[in-house]
């Protein structure tokens, strides 16, 4: 079989992106400051992630994104061993982090610059970004210190 002329080689596809709209768009951008931003109510105080235009406890409209610490724990996560996604390692950890300021806001991301085996359940993280262009994505990495 004839092989392609380098100029007909296909480029590797890189991390998938997301789509961005108005309400969510400050997620994906707030890591050009250093910050992650969830939207949060101005009525009860609550977090909503994924933003949905209006607080899910008390159905105020008025969420805007605020800044948290970028510090949480590892809910879950499990180790993939199998290149799946071009521009991504072979073996990677996916997980869903949970922030420190409210339980029940889950992120899923991926936690880096570990040996994907040390990942461990209520392993404490913190975020870092990885810029695409006018995105921001947040990943996890092990607390500093541990």
């Amino acid at each position: 079989m004839a092989q392609p002329a380098d100029s007909d080689q296909i480029p590797e596809p890189k991390r998938t992106l997301p789509v961005i709209d108005k309400d969510i768009e400050a997620y994906w951008t707030g890591g050009k400051n250093g910050e992650l931003l969830i939207y949060r109510c101005q009525d009860c105080q609550y977090y909503v992630h994924p933003p949905v235009g209006f607080c899910p406890k008390c159905e105020s409209g008025d969420v805007i994104p605020e800044a948290v610490s970028g510090h949480g724990h590892v809910r879950s996560f499990a180790i993939n061993y199998k290149k799946w996604v071009p521009g991504l390692p072979d073996k990677y950890v996916m997980a869903l982090v949970v922030i420190d300021e409210q339980d029940d806001v889950q992120l899923p991301c991926n936690i880096i610059n570990c040996d994907p085996e040390s990942v461990t359940m209520d392993m404490r993280v913190q975020v870092l970004f990885e810029q695409h262009e006018d995105l921001w994505i947040p990943l996890f990495e092990p607390e500093t210190g541990q």
